[in-house]
């Protein structure tokens, strides 16, 4: 790949890590940061060059470590053109990096998938969204509490399925949604957080004591807060109040406004911080796309009015844009900028040990990211030091 530079000049805001700078630069080379300069230290450039026109903020692009599909594909089609089509597409709405994640399914489903992946990102072209790994979903998982995951193919944790799907993976399982109260001896976990791998308890009806006690064996986080767990009761907070008491847990939280109504994205945000949610999407097939007849999992999914649902009424995960997702959580109250740069793109990063290369706007690193006007609209995205989505009429 040539020595392909390029040049962000007058950005009028740069949300840089733990600071905002103004009248900035950014230079690229090869796909990473290399010099970030105040206006008046530019000098003569040769190669691609954006001006921002000091309208223009810079932020890092978006990780999403919770997507199943959008614009007509899922992952578990088990296609490379499946994956191609969300790189090409994903940029669109902010996202610049995310987890390929799986459903329920039979053992050999959910290993095509994952070779599927395997494969692609060795031979993946350097553009568009990168795949930076897998969010296994499932099927772990506890059956009162499945939602859109298929009952049938539920199953007790079981560690020589996981190393063998680890393997079709090559490795790149970084996150696994998981019921803890089932792994009764602590021993899977424990084994897969040695391993590295973030352990996120999800569609799970453990108490908060089951999830106190899931934090000693390593579980770190929440899949999609409040969603498939125990909501707060007065004689116990649950899975959704450990969120609030125990620090060390993170939370993914899907701010569509269905899946959690305004007014708990609020008090969760007021309860839990920037510094502990990771925001995704859960999207599904259906995103991008017109309302219709659907699936997910081999299960038929109506979309409707902006809600994904299975024929039991289960919402059906989201066809949220994490474009809107940002514009939902900044109509709450107290939530800015530099607390949407947290958790789409500094925590996320830091929760699937991918804090060295993304996440955040410094030199050394990945050249990943979002441009937007005061609209908050994307006028650019870009991937790896190259232009991903540019907005028609600028």
């Amino acid at each position: 790949m040539g020595n392909s530079k390029l040049l962000i000049k007058n950005v009028k805001e740069a949300y840089l890590y733990q600071k905002i700078v103004h009248d900035v630069s950014i230079m690229t080379e090869n796909g990473k940061i290399t010099q970030i300069l105040k206006q008046e230290e530019l000098t003569d450039f040769e190669g691609e060059t954006i001006d921002a026109q000091n309208k223009l903020k810079l932020l890092p692009g978006f990780i999403d470590s919770h997507i199943h599909g959008g614009y007509g594909v899922d992952i578990m089609d088990a296609t490379p053109e499946a994956l191609q089509i969300l790189a090409n597409k994903l940029p669109s709405e902010g996202t610049t990096s995310y987890l390929a994640t799986t459903i329920t399914q039979s053992d050999e489903e959910i290993s095509n998938a994952l070779r599927n992946i395997s494969v692609w990102t060795v031979d993946q072209q350097n553009q568009g969204a990168d795949l930076v790994g897998v969010h296994l979903e499932g099927p772990f998982v506890e059956v009162s509490k499945a939602g859109a995951q298929p009952k049938q193919y539920i199953t007790e944790p079981n560690l020589n399925k996981f190393l063998t799907w680890q393997k079709d993976a090559n490795g790149q399982i970084r996150t696994i949604t998981m019921a803890p109260e089932h792994d009764k001896t602590g021993n899977f976990i424990k084994t897969l957080y040695k391993s590295g791998v973030n352990v996120s308890a999800g569609h799970t009806d453990a108490s908060f004591s089951q999830i106190k006690d899931s934090i000693q064996s390593g579980v770190r986080q929440l899949t999609h807060l409040c969603n498939a767990m125990n909501g707060i009761h007065h004689r116990d907070i649950g899975a959704v109040g450990a969120a609030f008491q125990l620090k060390d847990l993170h939370a993914e939280l899907i701010s569509d406004g269905i899946h959690v109504v305004p007014e708990m994205l609020q008090l969760i945000f007021d309860n839990i911080g920037s510094d502990r949610i990771i925001m995704i999407t859960d999207s599904m097939r259906a995103k991008g796309l017109e309302d219709g007849k659907y699936e997910l999992g081999g299960q038929p999914v109506e979309v409707k009015n902006g809600q994904a649902t299975l024929d039991n009424g289960s919402l059906a995960g989201s066809i949220l844009k994490m474009i809107d997702a940002v514009k939902i959580m900044l109509k709450l109250d107290g939530v800015e900028l530099e607390d949407i740069v947290k958790m789409t793109s500094v925590n996320p990063a830091k929760q699937i040990g991918l804090f060295d290369r993304k996440g955040s706007i410094e030199t050394g690193k990945d050249a990943d990211f979002v441009l937007l006007n005061d609209q908050l609209d994307i006028v650019y995205t870009i991937c790896k030091g190259k232009v991903a989505y540019e907005k028609d009429n600028k």
